[in-house]
């Protein structure tokens, strides 16, 4: 697709934006207040909002905070909506689970996680989060140093087994593997294509006017179902490789 027909891009954060859980690079967060004064951008992942400010939102080096108003921040993978109005962040959706939905979740991810050996004891953090419209089981907890994530589950094999096993207990909600230790639990039908399609929706933005660039668009990934949706996507390795991306963006808009 030619850049100069884009609209907007949209990233994943984790491991495409920045670290696992750790700010953005200087490099990257000057990046994208470039890019937000050429297109719309949005960035969307299993984070809760509080994660998307301080690994990004406090890094941009923003001269004119205007320039948010070029920004969608979809956290919880799609779940929550915000948009900076009048100096602030405003949500403008949420898909909560219902009280009776997160205990069952909650029960069902810590069940099956030590059943399978998975339930660790050295950790950094809460294993299992509430994060209102999702939730979210991290095996190291949230803090883990990104190393030790790595080594955990380098072929992501642990995630998807434990994802498969409690979708068997959850048949009304969706279970999905999530970050590199993560499983993420939401309502059925609630994913990045869920909110890849409302933003459409509201921005007036079609899909094909859309770029969605993310380190987990193989079949087992989080990014997996916004390919589905036919929106023009780039698959990287890490925040460095997305700086190419946009770099190359860039220029050749001019």
């Amino acid at each position: 697709m030619s850049a100069s027909t884009v609209r907007l891009v949209a990233f994943d954060l984790d491991d495409t934006l920045a670290p696992s859980k750790s700010p953005v690079d200087p490099r990257m967060a000057e990046l994208l207040v470039q890019l937000l004064g050429a297109v719309e951008v949005c960035v969307i992942s299993g984070g809760q909002f509080g994660q998307f400010e301080s690994q990004l939102i406090d890094n941009l080096p923003l001269d004119h905070p205007d320039a948010l108003a070029n920004m969608h921040l979809m956290p919880t993978c799609g779940t929550q909506y915000y948009l900076f109005r009048d100096g602030s962040w405003v949500q403008q959706y949420a898909e909560n689970l219902t009280d009776a939905q997160k205990q069952e979740a909650l029960a069902a991810v810590e069940s099956e996680a030590k059943r399978l050996g998975f339930w660790e004891s050295e950790t950094w953090g809460p294993i299992l989060e509430d994060r209102g419209s999702q939730i979210t089981f991290s095996a190291l907890g949230q803090a883990a140093p990104v190393d030790a994530k790595k080594a955990w589950d380098p072929t992501g094999a642990k995630k998807n087994t434990l994802r498969a096993a409690v979708q068997q207990h959850l048949p009304d909600l969706e279970v999905r593997s999530g970050g590199s230790t993560s499983v993420d639990i939401t309502r059925r039908g609630i994913d990045k294509a869920y909110g890849m399609a409302r933003l459409a929706e509201l921005t007036g933005i079609p899909f094909e006017q859309m770029l969605f660039v993310g380190d987990r668009l193989d079949p087992d990934g989080n990014d997996f179902p916004v390919v589905a949706l036919g929106i023009p996507t780039r698959a990287v390795e890490g925040w460095e490789e997305t700086a190419e991306v946009v770099e190359e963006f860039l220029a050749s808009r001019g």
